[in-house]
């Protein structure tokens, strides 16, 4: 095979950026407005990665990431590019943050006010509770203020620099509770069996279990309680805006691409070889897909010593998703909404064996509430279970009995949908591994499970020099604050090594990065 060059524009070092997710897309803004030459490579046809969308009578249905959470993170990207993020995806904050039903008919909504919360609460399990709440969300409150600089904004944290941390303050020590699980601290924490419940589910958005997960995973609470925000027309709408700003700052997009492999030459990223054709030369190359991909040498024999944490360790949990439009009929539905099981412990037991749970908790996102407008007739619906990592397809004829057990579950629970959801508008965890390819159906990358799990990501920087890392299977981890927060890394990271080679990198665009 014979591979051309495509060469490099004059004194402006080139990056190539493979997968358009939402790190890929963040990072190849950030990298474009700091002035390099950008081009990011996607092998399917739209941006988004996880963030993706399928078709329905009523338009595009998300079919991944339903809300945005931490909000600050896309404010600083968008100011990377001198632009404002209102200025270019509507946001539309939420006052109930979720609504939650039992079996037993009780229904409970959290609010982004604290305090309605605790009156909410009060109201529903009594007094108690409600103490119970407001201690638990200040102690988390506390957790996520202390870790935010040491953990999630450092770009390679350790035990080294973190001990001394937690040790100079021991309130800390109590409030993360380091020899219990997520489990075993809300059943301190909690009185009502339904508040433990609730709060356990937050493992799962990192795609851990709460009885295997740290206690410290309590402080993904905050991320939410800090304010939850609905994309008008859909999650996907944001990836489309950073698209599209990426595109005028400079960034050469190529969707339909898929790269064979990454060059190295003594020990060092050089290029990609793209669709058996030809060869991009470049002085960065940043991996933002599921780093097992390298460990595993998918990308190239010669990156097996990147990440081989990825091919050893358990990996997250996955998920069958229903996506589907529909007119429903029933309970009142906000937004978010979450129908727990009866037992608020089979569920986990299940899927730390690798079995499908016999008795899901099943998460419905109604994606045209919470807007400013009633919903159509018509409305769009994602349903998500929580289901193991696994590349292999169940026979098609069990995927149609669970399929038609869930529906007959969330009729029970009191939604009915006309027309009734089909077999055939679910993505399963088989789906996702070909979709995102040596992730093996994960959706999150390694298990969040053990104390340490969070020092075991990967991180920006690899032993391959010029070859870096970003997504939701690197550090800080996964969702998509987090693999934003990790594409800030990557570029910090791909500029500094630039630096000493290329020195009209040193300043940014208006209120941009600084290589300094």
């Amino acid at each position: 095979m014979h591979l051309s060059s495509a060469p490099l524009l004059p004194d402006r070092p080139r990056a190539v950026v493979i997968g358009a997710g939402i790190a890929g897309l963040a990072a190849s803004l950030r990298l474009a407005c700091a002035g390099m030459q950008v081009t990011l490579l996607e092998r399917h046809n739209a941006p988004g990665g996880k963030i993706r969308t399928l078709r329905s009578d009523a338009g595009p249905v998300d079919a991944g990431p339903t809300v945005l959470t931490m909000r600050h993170v896309f404010d600083d990207l968008f100011a990377c590019a001198g632009e404002n993020l209102k200025d270019h995806v509507t946001l539309v904050p939420q006052s109930i943050l979720a609504r939650h039903f039992w079996p037993d008919g009780s229904c409970l909504d959290l609010h982004a006010d604290p305090l309605r919360s605790r009156d909410a609460i009060a109201a529903w399990a009594g007094d108690r509770s409600a103490d119970e709440f407001m201690r638990f969300h200040k102690r988390t409150q506390k957790l996520f203020e202390a870790f935010d600089q040491p953990m999630m904004q450092a770009p390679q944290p350790s035990l080294r620099e973190l001990v001394p941390h937690v040790m100079s303050q021991p309130s800390l020590i109590t409030a993360m509770a380091p020899l219990s699980t997520l489990k075993q601290a809300l059943t301190k924490a909690f009185s009502d069996v339904r508040l433990r419940q609730l709060f356990g589910r937050y493992a799962t958005y990192v795609g851990g279990a709460p009885h295997l997960s740290p206690a410290i995973l309590s402080l993904i609470w905050q991320a939410e309680a800090d304010g939850v925000w609905v994309v008008e027309g859909g999650m996907h709408k944001l990836a489309q805006a950073i698209a599209t700003l990426a595109r005028h700052r400079g960034v050469d997009i190529r969707y339909n691409t898929h790269v064979d492999r990454i060059v190295t030459d003594n020990g060092q990223a050089t290029g990609v070889d793209i669709d058996g054709t030809y060869r991009l030369d470049a002085e960065a190359v940043l991996y933002a897909g599921d780093p097992r991909a390298l460990a595993t040498g998918s990308m190239g024999q010669t990156l097996t010593r990147v990440a081989p944490q990825t091919v050893t360790l358990p990996r997250s949990l996955s998920a069958r998703v229903h996506s589907f439009a529909a007119t429903p009929k029933g309970v009142d539905l906000a937004h978010h909404n979450v129908f727990f099981a009866a037992d608020p412990d089979s569920e986990f037991t299940d899927l730390a064996a690798g079995r499908l749970p016999a008795d899901p908790t099943l998460y419905l996102c109604a994606e045209d509430r919470g807007l400013a407008a009633a919903p159509p007739t018509l409305e769009r619906f994602e349903i998500i279970s929580n289901a193991p990592a696994t590349d292999k397809e169940p026979p098609q004829r069990e995927l149609d009995e669970w399929h038609h057990q869930i529906m007959q579950r969330m009729a029970a629970m009191g939604v009915t949908f006309d027309p009734t959801p089909q077999a055939t508008q679910l993505t399963t965890p088989a789906m996702f591994a070909t979709l995102f390819p040596e992730t093996l159906g994960a959706l999150y990358g390694q298990t969040p499970h053990g104390l340490t799990a969070a020092l075991k990501r990967p991180t920006a920087t690899t032993p391959i020099a010029n070859l870096f890392l970003a997504g939701g299977g690197t550090h800080p981890g996964a969702g998509v604050p987090m693999a934003t927060l990790s594409a800030r890394h990557a570029a910090e990271a791909i500029l500094r090594d630039q630096t000493s080679t290329w020195t009209s990198a040193r300043t940014a665009m208006p209120g941009g990065m600084s290589t300094d």
